[in-house]
């Protein structure tokens, strides 16, 4: 048995009938917006699925993490029957159903990271233009953070990011 996808409208249908709906996004993004009665259980979490008779029904933000896992996933469910949700949580909106927004959380770590090295970049960039050349090397130290982040999976701008104090209040 594998892992089959299936559209939205299929996934709604499954949970109407009684399947699990899994969010393996992190807490973070989990927090921000999710889908009603969705068991958030992040990807590097999975393992902790509980066993349980009926299909469970995977997603995540596009797709991409849950078609990326697939066998992981499939190992977790226990021999249950798995479906991923093509498209993810923003075909799930695409489609009018419904969505828990909550924007008094914080944005998802990697936005933030995404937003802060992009912003010291720019800096870096128009500093060295505008003042010395000496300030390319910020603009050379976030990319090389970014490198080092792509190839050891370790972050540490997303680690100094969650110590922050708006984002104590993500849920965990």
């Amino acid at each position: 048995m594998t892992a089959s996808t299936i559209s939205p409208e299929d996934a709604r249908s499954a949970i109407d009938a009684g399947a699990r709906l899994v969010d393996i996004r992190g807490a973070d993004e989990h927090a921000r917006q999710h889908i009603p009665g969705a068991i958030n259980l992040p990807l590097d979490r999975i393992e902790d699925l509980q066993a349980e008779d009926g299909p469970v029904v995977f997603h995540c933000r596009s797709g991409m993490r849950t078609d990326a896992n697939a066998a992981k996933l499939h190992a977790a469910a226990k021999g249950m029957p798995v479906y991923l949700m093509a498209g993810g949580i923003e075909a799930w909106r695409k489609q009018g159903h419904p969505i828990v927004t909550d924007r008094t959380q914080p944005l998802e770590i990697m936005r933030q990271v995404q937003i802060v090295a992009g912003g010291l970049v720019l800096i870096g960039v128009l500093l060295s233009l505008l003042w010395t050349p000496a300030f390319l090397g910020l603009s050379a130290f976030v990319g090389a953070g970014l490198m080092f982040a792509g190839v050891t999976g370790w972050c540490g701008m997303a680690h100094l990011l969650r110590v922050l104090p708006w984002n104590r209040r993500a849920a965990v």
